[in-house]
């Protein structure tokens, strides 16, 4: 007959109980460990953005560069004409967009004031219209001028910072491209001997995940904008050359900037062509998603981390909430990373778990 612990050996707690604390513990522990982190990364923004930035331009830019070395040009001259071709990629991009936009601004804009008027005739309640409004602001900006002018002085600064990012970002990117092949060694440096091995296999994992998510948004957002360009142009909807370029521009941001960019065009639409038109627009729209979900999607993802959509929301708004617009940007390429180092890590020890039970 087996004898009874006395009560001084019992523990304290159930063995689910303690389990459970013991993972409570951990959980703490990490979330004061990313809130920190997060903490020092918003307090040190300055810094943190060029690098982020620049980490995102290096998974982009990765294959060409790579190209260039298979073909024995010299890793600095073949860094340089990387930095050199996203100039002029991205600097005839934003010629076009912004050509694209100044063009097509002003129908734009008009036709989104007249869909807003027609709203607020038919549903908005009376001191709601667009004229009530327009008096309202200048009121204020006569009686808040200086407010104005130090905010427009604000918005040069504003300016001048992103700038400053930019040519950062630029330079960073060279020397990450340049020095690529040393990033595992300086990793294995950092990591305790006995982790070296996991640590650049979690390295290379996240990178992998960030790379494969920047090629594939961006065949996306080409493909979105090229086929919604199109629809726009055959139903002959003012500013859609703008409208496309709008929707590129926001494909990076991804669920979010197809609800944006897709409402502006149906808006327009229903402003400058009818009811009629703005529901084609809205099918073009709706059918060109339907084609991004179920073909592009599949196929950008089968070789990146897969991502539920509502983790990606949820990715979103905290971007936003931390960082703003630029949060929303970096968020999911983020995640995408933390997913990569998780998938790793289940690989390594998940399966050795599986063996032992």
């Amino acid at each position: 007959m087996p004898t009874e612990r006395p009560a001084a050996d019992r523990p304290l707690l159930p063995e689910g109980a303690r389990r459970t604390a013991a993972w409570c513990v951990v959980a703490l522990l990490v979330a004061g460990v990313a809130a920190v982190f997060i903490w020092l990364c918003v307090a040190f923004k300055t810094a943190v953005t060029p690098v982020l930035l620049a980490l995102l331009g290096t998974a982009l830019l990765g294959p060409l560069h790579r190209r260039l070395l298979r073909m024995k040009v010299q890793k600095s001259l073949a860094a340089g004409l990387t930095v050199l071709a996203v100039l002029a990629v991205v600097g005839g991009a934003t010629y076009i967009v912004v050509a694209a936009i100044v063009e097509t601004g002003d129908q734009i804009v008009a036709s989104l004031r007249q869909a807003a008027a027609d709203i607020a005739e038919h549903f908005g309640a009376a001191g709601t219209s667009l004229d009530d409004l327009a008096e309202n602001a200048q009121k204020l900006l006569e009686k808040f001028g200086g407010t104005a002018a130090s905010g427009v002085i604000s918005g040069l600064s504003v300016v001048g910072q992103i700038l400053a990012t930019a040519i950062l970002a630029l330079l960073l990117i060279f020397f990450f491209l340049r020095d690529s092949d040393r990033a595992a060694d300086v990793l294995r440096s950092l990591a305790p001997r006995s982790t070296r091995d996991t640590a650049e296999a979690m390295g290379r994992r996240a990178f992998e995940a960030v790379e494969g998510f920047m090629r594939g948004t961006t065949l996306v957002a080409l493909v979105d904008a090229v086929l919604i360009g199109i629809g726009l142009l055959v139903l002959r909807v003012p500013g859609a050359v703008g409208l496309a370029a709008l929707v590129f521009v926001t494909a990076y941001i991804p669920y979010l900037g197809a609800f944006l960019s897709g409402a502006v065009a149906v808006l327009v639409a229903l402003a400058d062509r009818g009811f009629v038109i703005a529901l084609w627009v809205l099918g073009v729209v709706l059918a060109v998603q339907v084609i991004e979900g179920n073909v592009l999607q599949p196929m950008v993802q089968s070789r990146t981390v897969q991502m539920h959509p509502a983790v990606v929301m949820l990715a979103i708004t905290a971007g936003a909430s931390v960082a703003g617009i630029l949060g929303m940007l970096l968020a999911v390429p983020l995640t995408a990373a933390f997913f990569g180092i998780l998938g790793e890590l289940r690989s390594r020890y998940g399966a050795g778990e599986d063996a032992a039970e």
